[in-house]
Formats: structure tokens, C-alpha cells, sequence
């Protein structure tokens, strides 16, 4: 079925207290998306974020992120006040307020979570969900311990009372998001979730299951990830996730991906598995290294990873990112698996020769975007083109405008008239700004995952364009 879809991490909607969340906005962008004749909304992991805001590398693989909670919710149900819900609320629309939720959000979730009269249906729900009452007790020693690394930890106890406030937060969380996902699909349109490929190294997935990861006798990690140089950074990236030992997880039929991927396709109608090409090979790098370019290619998993999973994924939308360093290896591992890879216009252009990112090149098969969460928008990456690739970019699309900044609805017409199956178009791309709006740039540690949209730039988007759009390509 071919279809369009819209990229936006949550963390990006408008809500009115100071980042995304599950509530009315969710809802309203979910209408919008309808309007444009959009069946897919691309979101990025709802998992916790880091200290750099990033939710690639996350202290659970399976809980929500807090902050993505809706606070009218809890108003309405008498958990929180009217003062508490006001002096909640956002100082900067345009931005995620990451500092002033650091220091007051988690203080009201515990207020609101002491006020819980019956706690009956959350223990409950809780005990359904191993994994994510794992995260409630990692969490609540994690406090215990003065915030420390898993590592680090003198105290190996906990009591319930302390667990209770995570198991409120991520059984409310989980319930809001089931509820949304449930009206978007009502609306016709489905939710594809980021799975990251990796998972930080002070988490209750490797607190948990330590015997999965490459670590040394006390827990530190022997090797860790990354990736070579590449378009990003010339001295690669140094992600830093302690890296899995594949040996160990072959041993038993792979059952913490199993029961990772199981958990996501409950989230989501379909799941993007980030940096894919680990599965063929990974890039290594030893753990005392100050640069990614010190690390060399390890063999992954390949075929018996795939084979494991297949009963999960049968009937399932599974995009590989295949993108960056990629050889004859990756290109049969994706063709084995069955799964969609990635075709990015603006790897497309990086030189004047031919690419698998051109949409002339395009299968069925796969999932083209304009851009990822990654990329500059595209208007961003227009104006800040090479002249003579702008040039090579304009005569491909057969635009003969002099004002070459308008060229945008030429691209996404070449997208939506491509052969793949699913175009995905970033929500800034769909509002046609620049690099001031970009979510990250890799490699880069402070100022990304900040941007957000306003409730009136949603507003204001041409949905009856994309609609046509839509209609005229059979999307």
C-alpha cells in the first residue's frame, strides 16, 4: 500500500508545559495528519533521555520517558492541583525547557503519585510488564544509591514504597500512550516507533542482564560502539553503549531481542531498528580509545538473529536503517530479512555521480525520506549546498526557477511520484524552515533535541497540498 507519513518526535509537539507530551496536542496533530492525507506519523524513542537530551542512549529500553506525561490528565483525575498544573506551565513554547523539567517535574509525578488512594489496578498492570517493573526497581536504587551508576552501588535492596512512584509514572505513561496510538489508528493513521540499537551502559537492561554485554569482571564495558568517520564527523562517533556479546544471547535463541521487539510492536504498528548494519558487522572500539577511529569491524549476528525473530516480525512493518558505511554484507543481511531499508534525498546529492538515494533508484521496498531526525531540514540543506551540487540537485528535478529556495515542492512531488512504498517527510520540511529548526547534529553534544512546534505553526501547514499531493501520486 503506498502511503505518507510525517516524522515528529513527541518531545517536539506543542503542549503548553514545556515539552510534548500524550495530551490534547498529541490528539489535534493527530487530526492534522488525517486532513493531509498522512497514514503514518514517525515518531523518535519515547524512552528517557540522556544528560545531552538524546533518547539514543537511554537507562531502559522498555519504560517511557516522564516528561512525555500529560499533567491535565492528572489534573482531571485530582492528583495534582490548579496551582500545581499553572505553575507548570512553559516559560518558551519554541523550545523543550529540559533544565527547569530536570529540577521541578519529577518532585510533582511524586506528589501525584502519594495521592493515589488504590494502588490495586497499577500494582496489577505492573506485574504484567516484567521488564518495565525491572526499570521501576533499577529507578528506585538508582535514588537509593544517591543517583549513582548501577556500578558504583553500595545498596542492593529496595522496598516497595520507594519502587511505588516509578511503577504510578510509567503504568500512567503507558496507559496515555496505548490510548493515543489507539485514536490515531482510528483515524487511519499508524504510529512507527525507534528502536535504538543500542542501550546506555548505566541501564536496567545491562544492570539486568549483564551477562548479554561485553563487560569486564566489574562491570565496565570492554569494548564500546560507534561508528568510523563518516558524512557526519570525520572523526566518527564515540557513542559509548557498552556493546552486546552475540555469542551469548545466540545461546538462547536471542530472547532479550525477543522479548525487546515483542514489547515494541505492542507500542507501535511498526518499528524502525536504528543503525541496522550492526546486525552484519559492528564497529568496535576499545574502551580506554578517545576516538572513534581507533575501532575496527566485528561480525554481528547476521542470519540467525533475523531467523529468531521472524515469528515476531511476520506480518510486521520493520524498517532497517541502513544507512552510513554499508557493504555487500549489510545489502544481503536486508535482503534476507525482507525489511524496508532507508532513502535519504539528501544523501542523494552529497556527489554528482549516481546513488541508491536518488528516487530514479528507488524499489518499492523501501521508506524515502527527505531527511531523518539526523539530517539539516531540507531547507537548511538547500541553501547551504556546494553551488555546483545545487545545481546537479536543480537539474535533476527539472526546476528552472531563479529563486532555487522554492524548489521544495518539486522534491517532494519527485518523492511522493517515487516507487517506494512509504514516503516520510520530517514536520519541519512540511512547514518549509530552516536550519535554525533542526532536532540534532550528530557528533555535536550540546543544543540538539530542543526544537519544538507551536500549536499555530501546525495550524498553519498546507494539509490540502499534501493531501493532493497524495491523491495524485495514489498515497
Amino acid at each position: 500500500m503506498r502511503r505518507s507519513g510525517v516524522l515528529m518526535a513527541i518531545s517536539s509537539l506543542p503542549s503548553g508545559y514545556s515539552i510534548g507530551n500524550f495530551g490534547m496536542e498529541a490528539y489535534r496533530f493527530v487530526d492534522r495528519l488525517a486532513e493531509g492525507g498522512f497514514g503514518v506519523w514517525q515518531i523518535l524513542p519515547l524512552s528517557p533521555i540522556d544528560e545531552c537530551h538524546s533518547p539514543y542512549k537511554s537507562t531502559s529500553a522498555y519504560a517511557i520517558d516522564p516528561y512525555y506525561l500529560d499533567l491535565e490528565d492528572l489534573y482531571r483525575r485530582l492528583l495534582i492541583s490548579i496551582d500545581e498544573l499553572e505553575y507548570s506551565r512553559e516559560k518558551d513554547e519554541y523550545l523543550c525547557e529540559y533544565e527547569r523539567l530536570g529540577e521541578e517535574r519529577w518532585a510533582l509525578l511524586k506528589k501525584a503519585s502519594a495521592r493515589v488512594v488504590d494502588r490495586s489496578e497499577y500494582l496489577s498492570q505492573i506485574s504484567s510488564l516484567p521488564k518495565l517493573y525491572e526499570y521501576c526497581r533499577y529507578m528506585s536504587l538508582k535514588e537509593l544509591n544517591e543517583g549513582k551508576p548501577w556500578y558504583e552501588w553500595t545498596i542492593g535492596e529496595v522496598d516497595e514504597e520507594r519502587t511505588w512512584p516509578y511503577i504510578f509514572v510509567q503504568v500512567t505513561l503507558y496507559n496515555q500512550w496505548l490510548s493515543l496510538k489507539s485514536y490515531a489508528n482510528s483515524k487511519g493513521v499508524s504510529i512507527i516507533g525507534d528502536m535504538p540499537i543500542y542501550v546506555s551502559h548505566d541501564s536496567a537492561d545491562v544492570w539486568a542482564n549483564r551477562e548479554y554485554f561485553q563487560l569486564d569482571k566489574r562491570g565496565m564495558p570492554t569494548a564500546v560502539a560507534g561508528v568510523p568517520p563518516d558524512y557526519f564527523c570525520q572523526d566518527g562517533q564515540l557513542w559509548g553503549n557498552p556493546l552486546y556479546d552475540w555469542s551469548k544471547m545466540k545461546k538462547d535463541g536471542y530472547a532479550w531481542w525477543r522479548d525487546r521487539l515483542s514489547h515494541a510492536l505492542s507500542l507501535y504498528d511498526g518499528v524502525r531498528i536504528d543503525h541496522f548494519r550492526a546486525f552484519s558487522e559492528y564497529w568496535s572500539v576499545p574502551s580506554s580509545a578517545t576516538t572513534a577511529k581507533e575501532g575496527k569491524w566485528r561480525r554481528g549476528p547476521g542470519k540467525s538473529l533475523i531467523d529468531a525473530i521472524a515469528d515476531i516480525t511476520r506480518g510486521r512493518l520493520v524498517i532497517a536503517e541502513d544507512l552510513g558505511d554499508i557493504d555487500d554484507k549489510v545489502i544481503e543481511l536486508l535482503e534476507y530479512s525482507g525489511y524496508p531499508g532507508m532513502r535519504v534525498w539528501q544523501f542523494g546529492f552529497l556527489t554528482k555521480g549516481d546513488s541508491v538515494h536518488r528516487p530514479h533508484n528507488y524499489t518499492e521496498n523501501c521508506v524515502a525520506y527527505t531527511g531523518t531526525h539526523d539530517n539539516n531540514t531540507l531547507l537548511g540543506y538547500v541553501w547551504e549546498m556546494d553551488s555546483g551540487m545545487r545545481d546537479n540537485m536543480l537539474s535533476y528535478i527539472g526546476y528552472t526557477d531563479a529563486n532555487w529556495d522554492r524548489c521544495y515542492d518539486s522534491i517532494v512531488k519527485i518523492l511522493y511520484m517515487s516507487r517506494a512504498e512509504t514516503v516520510i517527510l520530517p514536520l519541519q520540511d512540511l512547514l518549509g524552515y530552516g536550519a535554525d529548526t533542526r532536532l540534532n547534529i550528530p557528533g555535536q553534544a550540546g543544543g540538539n533535541w530542543r526544537y519544538r512546534a507551536t500549536k499555530r505553526q501546525i495550524e498553519s501547514i498546507d494539509m490540502d497540498k499534501f493531501r493532493t499531493f497524495g491523491k495524485t501520486y495514489n498515497r
